[in-house]
C-alpha cells in the first residue's frame, strides 16, 4: 500500500516545479492597470457629494448582466479568505511564497476595475453591493468546508498533506470556472468596455488555472493514489467560491438560464478538459485505492451528464414559455 505524502514532502518534492511554474507564469503575464478599463468621464457624484444617488433607470446593463456583474464581483472581493486558504496549504517560503504573494496581487485587481467600473457607469446599486460585500466577506469562505462534508472518513488533516492537494485540485477547477463566467459576462453586457475589461480578467484566471494544473499533474505523478482522492472529491463536491454570497440562487440561476455558467460549460468546459490534460482515464500508474476512486469519479461524470440532459430540456422549455408570453403580450 502506497503510504500518503505529508504536506512537507509534498512541497519539498514540488517546490523545483512551483519554481519553473513560477517563472513561465512570469514571463507570460501582462502588466496592466484598472484605470485604463474604467470610462472615467461618465462618473458623477452621487447625493452625499451633492450629485444624485442610484437608480435603475441609470444602468445600461440587463439583468441578466447586472445579476453576473454582481455575483463577479462579490466572488473576486472574497480575496481575503482564498489568500488565507492558499497560504495555510501552500508556504510562505520560496517558490510557494512568491506565487501566493504573485497570485493575491493579481487576483486584488479584478475586484478594483470591476467595482470602478460599476460605480463609475452606475452599472449596479452601490449602496446594496456594498451591503452585499460586507456580509460575504465577514462570512468568508473556505474550499475545505466543502472537503469536510464530502471526505467522509478520508484523513483531510493539514499534516496528511490532503490540505494541499485538496486546495490545488479545487483551485484548478475554480480558475478555469471562473474564466469562463467572466468571458460570457462580457458578452451579455452590450458593452465593448466592459468585454475588454472582463477578457482581461478572463485571461488572468486561465493562466492562475494554469500554474494550478501543472502543480497538480506534478502532484498526481508524485502520489497518484492520494491526488486522485482529493480530485474525485472536489469534482463531486465542487462549489464556486461565490456559494452563499446574498442573492446567489436567484443570480446563479439567472446566469445558468442564460449561459453564462451552466451545468454543461461545468462539464464540458471546466471539468473534462482539466481531466482529460490529466489523462485521469488513461493512466496506469494508480494502485488499487486508486482505482477504485477512479471508477467512482468515471460513475459520478456518467450522473452529471444525466443531470445537465435532464437540465437543458428543463430549460428550453422555461425559455420557450417565456418567448410565448412575450409573444402574447406584443
Amino acid at each position: 500500500m502506497a503510504r500518503n505524502l505529508t504536506q512537507l514532502e509534498l512541497l519539498i518534492e514540488l517546490e523545483p516545479i512551483a519554481a519553473r511554474n513560477v517563472d513561465r507564469h512570469l514571463s507570460m503575464a501582462k502588466d496592466w492597470h484598472p484605470h485604463d478599463y474604467v470610462p472615467w468621464d461618465e462618473g458623477r457624484n452621487f447625493a452625499a457629494m451633492g450629485g444624485i444617488d442610484w437608480d435603475t433607470e441609470q444602468s445600461a446593463l440587463g439583468e441578466v448582466a447586472r445579476a453576473a456583474m454582481i455575483t463577479n464581483l462579490l466572488t473576486e472581493d472574497n480575496l481575503p479568505s482564498y489568500h488565507r486558504e492558499i497560504a495555510e496549504n501552500f508556504s510562505k517560503d520560496g517558490a510557494w511564497g512568491t506565487w501566493v504573494g504573485r497570485w493575491t496581487a493579481e487576483e486584488n485587481r479584478h475586484g478594483i476595475v470591476l467595482r470602478d467600473y460599476l460605480v463609475v457607469t452606475r452599472g449596479v446599486d452601490p449602496v446594496a453591493l456594498e451591503e452585499a460585500r460586507m456580509v460575504h466577506m465577514t462570512n468568508g469562505y473556505s474550499a475545505m468546508a466543502v472537503v469536510d462534508a464530502k471526505a467522509g472518513e478520508q484523513d483531510i488533516r493539514p499534516e496528511s498533506g490532503a490540505g494541499f492537494l485538496y486546495s490545488v485540485a479545487y483551485v484548478t477547477f475554480q480558475e478555469l470556472a471562473t474564466r469562463v463566467s467572466h468571458r460570457n459576462t462580457g458578452r451579455v453586457c452590450d458593452d465593448p468596455i466592459a468585454d475588454r475589461m472582463l477578457a482581461r480578467i478572463a485571461a488572468d484566471e486561465n493562466l492562475h488555472m494554469i500554474f494550478y494544473r501543472n502543480l497538480c499533474a506534478a502532484a498526481l505523478d508524485l502520489a497518484p493514489d492520494q491526488t486522485i482522492e482529493a480530485i474525485n472529491t472536489i469534482v463531486q463536491g465542487f462549489q464556486m467560491p461565490g456559494a452563499g454570497m446574498p442573492g446567489w440562487r436567484r443570480n446563479g440561476v439567472l446566469m445558468a438560464k442564460h449561459g453564462i455558467y451552466d451545468l454543461r460549460q461545468h462539464l464540458d468546459e471546466v471539468l473534462l478538459p482539466v481531466l482529460r490534460k490529466w489523462n485521469i482515464f488513461e493512466r496506469n500508474d494508480f494502485g488499487a485505492r486508486g482505482e477504485r476512486v477512479r471508477e467512482d469519479l468515471a460513475a459520478f461524470l456518467d450522473r452529471l451528464r444525466a443531470d445537465v440532459a435532464r437540465f437543458e430540456e428543463q430549460r428550453d422549455r422555461s425559455l420557450a414559455r417565456a418567448a410565448r408570453r412575450a409573444a402574447e403580450l406584443v
